[in-house]
C-alpha cells in the first residue's frame, strides 16, 4: 500500500527556491530531484506517487522528505565529504619543487618524473601532480638570446613609440627579408590525413633551389607589401625600397622598422636614402628580432604554408608564396602592440637578475 503521505508546509521563500532548483538548467541531477520530491509532498503527492514521478525509490523519497523536516532547504544539498587522507604533507611538496628548481639528476641535464622521484623515496603520481599544479616542466627548453647592443634602452623606446603613437601623415611599416626560402620536394607522395591517422610524409626530399621574400608589413592595417628576389645583397633591398616608394602615395612620410643586417646599411641605399628624406629607418637593437612585428607574418607563412609544403621547382615555391600574400592581403588584420617600453625593459632587467643569480 506504500507509505503514508507526509505533509510539508512551504514559505513562499521555500517555495521560490525549490522551483528554481526544479527548474533550472544549471542545477545538478541530484539537487533537481530532491527539489522535485519536496514539492510532491507539499503538494499532497504520495511517497509512492512521487518515487515514479522523479524515477527513484520510495525510501528515497522518505529519506529527503525526513531530511527537509530536519534541516529545511540546507538539507538538500550534498553533505562535505572528507575524501581520502593525505598521504604528502606540505614539506613533501616543497622537497619536489626545490629539487626540481635547484638541482639536476646526476648524468642528466634534467629532471624526468621517473628519476625525481627515485631520488626523493616517492611516488612518480606525486611528482607528477606537484609538477601539473606549479607548472614546472622540465622536460620542455625555450631559446632566447639577450641583445648587447649599447644603445638598447633608445631603440626599444623608439620602436615602440611608433607602435604605440605612430606619427601624424605617416606610415609604420615593419620591413624584413625572410631568406634562402627552399623549394623542397618529397621524394615521395604525402598520405593524406584519415581516421586516427595524420597526414604522412617521407622524411628525404629533393632541393630545387631557393628565393627570398622581402616584406613590409602595414602596422596600421595589417597589409603586407612583398617582392621576391633570387637573391640577398644590397641590390635587391634597394629595389624593394623603389616598390615600397612606388606603392605608397607621396604626401606620406615613411617609417621603416628594420635590423642591423649588412644589406641595409650598404653605400647605395644610404645614397638612396637622401635623395628620400621621406625614408626613415629605424633599427632594431641586436638579437631583438620579436621587435619586429614582420616576423610574426614570416611565422604564419611558414607554418600555414611552406612547412608542410611539397615544391618541384623555385617557380612553384614563388607561386605559392605569391597567392599567399594575395589572400592574406585580401582580409588583412591590423597588429596592436600594447606592451610600453617600460615594461620591456624591466622585464629583460628581470631575467637578468635571474640569470645573475644562478651564475649561469
Amino acid at each position: 500500500m506504500g507509505r503514508a503521505s507526509v505533509h510539508i508546509e512551504l514559505s513562499e521563500e521555500e517555495r521560490t527556491q525549490l522551483e528554481l532548483w526544479r527548474r533550472a538548467r544549471k542545477t545538478g541531477q541530484g539537487l533537481s530531484m530532491r527539489a522535485g520530491i519536496v514539492l510532491d509532498c507539499a503538494a499532497g503527492v504520495g511517497g509512492q506517487d512521487s518515487a515514479r514521478r522523479q524515477r527513484t525509490s520510495e525510501q528515497t523519497v522518505s529519506k529527503w522528505r525526513r531530511r527537509f523536516l530536519a534541516e529545511r532547504l540546507s538539507g538538500l544539498t550534498d553533505a562535505p565529504r572528507t575524501g581520502q587522507p593525505r598521504r604528502h604533507d606540505d614539506e613533501a611538496v616543497q622537497r619536489v619543487i626545490d629539487c626540481t628548481l635547484n638541482g639536476k639528476p646526476s648524468g642528466a641535464t634534467h629532471w624526468s618524473v621517473r628519476t625525481l622521484a627515485q631520488e626523493l623515496e616517492v611516488p612518480r603520481d606525486f611528482v607528477h601532480r606537484v609538477w601539473r599544479s606549479f607548472g614546472l616542466k622540465p622536460h620542455l627548453a625555450e631559446n632566447f638570446k639577450l641583445s648587447n647592443d649599447p644603445q638598447f634602452v633608445d631603440k626599444v623606446r623608439d620602436i615602440v613609440g611608433l607602435y604605440l603613437d605612430p606619427p601624424d601623415k605617416a606610415l609604420v611599416l615593419c620591413v624584413d627579408e625572410k631568406s634562402q626560402i627552399q623549394a623542397l620536394e618529397r621524394t615521395q607522395p604525402l598520405l593524406p590525413l584519415t581516421f586516427g591517422v595524420p597526414e604522412r610524409r617521407s622524411h628525404d626530399y629533393r632541393r630545387h633551389g631557393t628565393t627570398t621574400l622581402f616584406a613590409a608589413l602595414n602596422v596600421a592595417s595589417g597589409q603586407v607589401i612583398g617582392q621576391l628576389r633570387r637573391r640577398h645583397r644590397g641590390e635587391d633591398f634597394l629595389a624593394f625600397l623603389r616598390k615600397i616608394d612606388a606603392a605608397v602615395p607621396n604626401d606620406l612620410d615613411l617609417h621603416l622598422i628594420v635590423d642591423n643586417y649588412g644589406t641595409h646599411k650598404t653605400e647605395r641605399v644610404r645614397h638612396w636614402l637622401l635623395r628620400h628624406p621621406r625614408f626613415h629607418l629605424h633599427f632594431t637593437p641586436t638579437y631583438s628580432s620579436w621587435l619586429n612585428l614582420v616576423e610574426r607574418f614570416f611565422a604564419a607563412l611558414t607554418e600555414r604554408r611552406l612547412r608542410r609544403g611539397s615544391f618541384r621547382s623555385t617557380v612553384e615555391l614563388e607561386q605559392a608564396i605569391g597567392r599567399y600574400l594575395d589572400q592574406h592581403n585580401e582580409k588583412p588584420k591590423p597588429i596592436r602592440w600594447t606592451k610600453s617600453a617600460d615594461e620591456i625593459i624591466t622585464s629583460i632587467g628581470r631575467v637578468v637578475s635571474r640569470i645573475n643569480r644562478t651564475g649561469h
